[in-house]
């Protein structure tokens, strides 16, 4: 299987096979090449409706180019600490990176996640983000406030009085309780619909299913992360040197 750097005649091909409607995995067979690293690619340049050969490569060769003037400073550093290879980390970022954006989030609110869930202290400022991703701190602003009010961060202010965005356990189980009490206020939506509707239509049966299955899933979804919130998080605090939740 072929390493290194796609090349612009497979630049070429991904175009023509995503013309075709190819999934990304018979594009990848085509180029012998791993199904992740044509995801990577596509999402990175314009998502399948807006991939362009020609300017996904000359992208490509633009980031490269930046890599090798830049040199890596303040969270970018620490990509080599424990051990690290520093690529290795960089390649897991954009994985990463692409999933999220695969979960519909934008992009660059995919990207402030993700290097905040891969920083050791899964806390960063906005200038430690804007400085990582080399954006502006209007981008980074932008991104933080939509991951807040999804409630996938939270921030607070350190000694020296600058906000800082945080990722921990309470934080992922706060938005898995919000989007259940999310799909509760579908249920009963959709149940508001019956008596509307008149509870012997067709109409009105189809909105009282709906409302019973996301009841189901919702009240299922908030048992697991409760459950599972007190197990895991509770031993992992009892464990020495177990993570801090801050």
């Amino acid at each position: 299987m072929p390493g290194g750097r796609l090349t612009q005649q497979e630049r070429q091909q991904i175009a023509l096979g995503l013309a075709d409607g190819l999934a990304y995995a018979e594009i990848a067979r085509g180029l012998d090449r791993p199904t992740s690293t044509v995801t990577r690619e596509v999402m990175r340049n314009g998502g399948p409706t807006g991939y362009r050969a020609e300017l996904a490569h000359r992208a490509t060769e633009h980031r490269a180019h930046r890599r090798r003037q830049a040199a890596p400073r303040g969270p970018q550093a620490t990509s080599t600490a424990h051990g690290r290879d520093a690529g290795a980390v960089r390649e897991y970022e954009e994985v990463f990176t692409t999933l999220l954006m695969g979960q519909g989030l934008p992009k660059m609110v995919s990207r402030v996640l993700t290097c905040l869930y891969i920083s050791d202290e899964g806390s960063l400022t906005a200038s430690e983000l804007a400085q990582h991703l080399q954006v502006s701190p209007g981008s980074v602003s932008k991104a933080v406030a939509l991951l807040e009010g999804l409630g996938l961060i939270r921030r607070e202010r350190d000694e020296r009085r600058r906000e800082r965005y945080i990722v921990d356990n309470d934080v992922w189980y706060q938005s898995i309780i919000a989007s259940a009490r999310s799909s509760a206020q579908l249920a009963e939506t959709a149940r508001q619909g019956v008596a509307i509707l008149g509870p012997d239509s067709p109409a009105a049966g189809r909105l009282e299913n709906i409302a019973r299955f996301v009841d189901f899933v919702a009240e299922s979804m908030i048992r697991a992360a409760e459950q599972a919130h007190e197990i895991l998080y509770a031993k992992a605090e009892a464990t020495p040197g177990g993570p801090d939740r801050g």
